[in-house]
């Protein structure tokens, strides 16, 4: 099996190390991954400035391909240039942080496992919830025993699943759920500050994903209980219940056949 694996914290990151060590005991593995942390960066693609591809090495051996690009670049690039033959499955991970909740729309990670979706690749993303040990190598053995799983239940090329651990705990994962991503929304904080020259700034951030109530049955929930959770995804983002409710509305593009308000 080739196996791309990619992620959003930049090539040299703990997580993917540590994931691309385990999945060496599933096939070959291929690393394109971006040069520096591109963490949140969500579906962004580099068109306006040229994409830099460096080897990256191991001591003296091969490595990979680190790239001065989003997340999605680098599967563009790996998938088109980089990787012959293309590979048979992609994993983007692991994430140093949760992508659970709303944090899937943000995520790097995420998008990069999309953009392998997009090309009809079977794409596999991995996060593990951050506390101040993280077990990285652990969370890659539980990496690796899920995704096989994945593609034996779910064979279709082009599917796209979401792995998520819960935080580095001796008891923990008490085992696995598959559950639809929280749709809570987070509270947005906004600090404006000023620099030593009196200018205005602001720092944007969000309160704690597991800090409000959570909402039932979904993966935010699952992690702060202690459970991994797995969530299929898909990337159409057509709402067709409206388009086929809508479809008959008398659209136009000239004024004046638009029904006019009656005079006073």
């Amino acid at each position: 099996m080739r196996i791309l694996l990619t992620n959003d914290d930049g090539i040299y990151a703990p997580g993917l190390a540590a994931l691309y060590e385990e999945l060496r005991t599933l096939g070959d593995v291929e690393v394109v991954a971006p040069a520096v942390n591109q963490s949140g960066v969500a579906h962004s693609i580099t068109h306006l400035q040229p994409l830099i591809v460096q080897e990256a090495f191991r001591g003296k051996e091969h490595f990979g391909w680190e790239v001065d690009g989003s997340p999605a670049d680098c599967v563009k690039l790996a998938i088109q240039e980089l990787c012959r033959p293309e590979p048979d499955v992609i994993v983007s991970g692991i994430n140093g942080g949760a992508n659970a909740g709303i944090n899937v729309l943000y995520s790097g990670t995420v998008a990069a496992a999309i953009e392998g979706a997009f090309f009809g690749v079977t794409s596999i993303a991995v996060s593990l919830t951050m506390n101040t040990h993280p077990d990285f190598e652990k969370a890659a053995q539980l990496a690796v025993r899920l995704i096989p799983q994945i593609l034996e239940q779910d064979p279709q090329p082009g599917a796209l699943w979401n792995i998520n651990f819960p935080e580095s705990r001796a008891e923990w994962p008490l085992g696995v759920k598959l559950l639809p991503f929280s749709l809570k929304k987070h509270r947005e904080n906004l600090e404006k500050r000023l620099d030593p020259r009196g200018r205005s700034y602001y720092w944007a951030g969000a309160d704690r994903l597991f800090e409000r109530p959570l909402q039932p049955d979904a993966d935010v929930e699952a992690l702060a209980e202690g459970y991994a959770t797995l969530t299929p995804l898909h990337f159409d983002l057509n709402h067709f219940p409206k388009i086929d409710r809508y479809r008959s509305a008398p659209w136009t593009l000239n004024p004046a056949s638009r029904q006019q308000p009656p005079s006073a």
